[in-house]
């Protein structure tokens, strides 16, 4: 069974025992929350898809650690008019496992 999740502002396919980084969500190491903003569910040839969330749908993960993706470079430049900016962005994460999909 799958299902893809919504958190962050993005999309996400996940499978139970799966672990992904998303965005950072303001949640203590070890425990356990509940993702209730399921968009599709889908179990071998069966699909369910929600307008625009399946009601009733939901998955828990627990999460395992949060950190800092590698640094982005950004650099800036203008040609022939001596102007050059070099900038840094590392965005902040948070992984989880995902423990049990209930449709």
């Amino acid at each position: 069974m799958y299902a893809v999740i919504k958190t962050g502002g993005k999309q996400y396919r996940v499978v139970a025992g799966e672990k992904i980084k998303v965005e950072q969500i303001p949640a203590d190491v070890g425990s356990e929350i509940t993702i209730d903003q399921v968009l599709m569910v889908g179990e071998g040839e069966s699909v369910k898809i929600g307008t625009p969330v399946v009601s009733g749908a939901a998955v828990k993960a627990t999460v395992i650690s949060h950190g800092r993706h590698e640094k982005i470079k950004i650099f800036k430049m203008r040609r022939r008019k001596h102007y050059q900016k070099h900038q840094g962005h590392r965005q902040n994460y948070t992984e989880l496992r995902i423990e049990a999909i209930s449709a």
